[in-house]
């Protein structure tokens, strides 16, 4: 799988423990302990393999939401899928219809597409 191109992620992590944290312009949360799935889009230079490789780095500015979430939770899954086509919504809501599915923190993750 050629990863340098722009396509779709998912980010399975896991909170080891509560943690409350503040995730940039949309305030201070609590997490509690269990998985989440964070679904992102890399369309930039480097692709898929360039943007879950700064997801995963320890040292960084936080830029994106997952990058926040990442300062507590540990990756325990990549799921990739190069594609031209913006399927983060559509991942999303997928995921969303799954029992016991919810969003934790309504604006996460959806900085660039609108999704709810």
């Amino acid at each position: 799988m050629d990863t340098t191109l722009p396509g779709t992620y998912v980010l399975v992590l896991h909170m080891h423990r509560e943690a409350t944290m503040s995730i940039g312009r949309l305030g201070s949360f609590r997490f509690p302990t269990g998985y989440y799935l964070y679904v992102g889009s890399a369309r930039g230079p480097g692709g898929l393999e360039a943007r879950v490789a700064r997801h995963l780095r320890r040292r960084k500015q936080p830029h994106w939401h997952a990058d926040y979430l990442l300062r507590k939770a540990t990756a325990v899954e990549i799921w990739k899928a190069p594609s031209t086509k913006k399927l983060e919504c559509l991942w999303a809501d997928a995921m969303l219809s799954m029992p016991n599915a919810k969003k934790h923190v309504r604006g996460f993750g959806s900085s660039d597409c609108g999704c709810p």
